[in-house]
């Protein structure tokens, strides 16, 4: 839409100059006489031309990327402004920054407060631990322009990126358009429509974004080229999209399965990043997986399977996480019997519960152990004395003592 009152002289003329060469790396190497012909444009012919204005009338979208910072004020009730919040290991606010118009300008300016801290990881053909920064500069400006392009600005609301230790969290106002993230990863195509139709098509021609449609999945392949976990979607608020990048490794043996198995596809990754964050996955997720042979476990508890473990030297947690033989629990509530003659279900469960599998839950490890002690006493190995649950089980008196 035209900014009502709005001139030339309340854009930002650094802005303006800033636009000027993004616009022309679209035809640098490519078409190296456009480029030289946007030096002769003056700034209302560039700005029409790179579709920012409406012919030769500034608009929303011109304040929005490249007015002053007080032009602000022409958008209302619209807030056009990106808050930067530092928090610490408790929530605790410890710092912040708002910034306004011109948010070409605001994008780089945000960047240069997130701490960007450097990690260290072994990928483990080499003693040499691996040095990389816990966020890569092109996927934090890619979120933002994204939280630029899609907000609903009719909402009043400021777009956000709070920061805390070891992640980054992007949120921005309106429903995300495409329904899910798997929609915009599996078409890699731009979508049928836009919030910002106007707006996404100038940040296209200033290179704020690249393809519209594919900076969603080039975020994700990015993070798994750099062996970090996948990015964070959170659409469960209506009329809220908040996206989280992870800026610490979660386990360095699962690093070194992604380092080393490069032939699973973005999909597979994806989704094994679920398991190991322990969020839940689709049935076709599931499916892929297992026959992948990549998880293991009984839904929802799932867990990386003895194959990858073994790539990624985590064996023990394996073990830990799968369940003991029966016949080894059968044989600790036989020694318990032998030793204290008798044992109600609590009994039974001290012993046991700590030892079940990790892959359960507690009232699964509980069932786990009511439907042993049940086998047990249909096997005929212990019997119970009276009906209740204080119930007594015992030894069944033809038990065989071991030597």
């Amino acid at each position: 839409m035209i900014c009502e009152g709005a001139t030339l002289a309340d854009l930002d003329p650094e802005a303006i100059a800033f636009a000027r060469g993004k616009y022309k790396t679209r035809y640098d190497g490519k078409h190296p006489d456009r480029a030289k012909e946007v030096d002769e444009w003056d700034d209302l012919t560039f700005l029409t031309k790179a579709k920012v204005c409406n012919q030769g009338r500034i608009t929303n979208t011109a304040v929005l990327l490249l007015g002053k910072s007080e032009a602000a004020s022409l958008l209302s009730p619209a807030i056009a402004h990106i808050t930067w919040v530092l928090r610490d290991q408790g929530e605790v606010e410890i710092d912040y920054a708002h910034f306004g118009p011109p948010l070409i300008l605001a994008v780089d300016r945000v960047f240069s407060k997130v701490r960007n801290l450097t990690v260290r990881y072994i990928p483990g053909e080499t003693l040499f631990p691996l040095e990389v920064t816990q966020y890569d500069p092109w996927v934090i400006r890619e979120a933002l322009h994204n939280c630029i392009a899609h907000q609903d600005y009719q909402q009043s609301a400021r777009i956000t990126v709070t920061e805390r230790p070891g992640s980054l969290m992007f949120t921005n106002r309106g429903d995300f358009i495409p329904g899910s993230v798997r929609n915009v990863i599996e078409r890699d195509m731009p979508p049928d429509r836009y919030r910002n139709p106007f707006l996404a098509g100038a940040m296209v021609e200033l290179k704020m974004i690249d393809t519209i449609g594919s900076g969603i999945k080039r975020m994700f392949r990015v993070q798994r080229d750099r062996n970090f976990p996948m990015p964070d979607y959170d659409l469960n608020e209506e009329g809220v999209v908040r996206v989280t990048i992870p800026g610490r490794v979660i386990d360095e043996r699962y690093t070194r399965m992604l380092i080393k198995r490069k032939d699973l596809t973005l999909m597979d990754v994806i989704a094994l990043d679920k398991v190991q964050k322990g969020y839940s996955i689709t049935p076709e997720e599931r499916t892929v997986l297992r026959k992948k042979k990549l998880i293991e476990g009984r839904h929802p508890n799932l867990y990386v399977s003895e194959s990858v473990a073994a790539e990624t030297d985590t064996r023990a947690d394996y073990i830990r996480k799968r369940s003991f033989d029966r016949a080894y629990f059968k044989d600790m509530v036989v020694a318990y019997l032998k030793t204290y003659h008798e044992a109600e279900r609590a009994d039974i469960e001290d012993l046991l519960l700590d030892k079940v599998s990790d892959a359960l839950n507690e009232n699964q490890r509980r069932r786990f152990i009511k439907d042993l002690l049940q086998e047990m006493r249909i096997e005929g190995t212990i019997t119970t004395i009276g009906k209740t649950r204080s119930a007594k089980w015992v030894l069944t008196p033809s038990t065989p003592e071991k030597a």
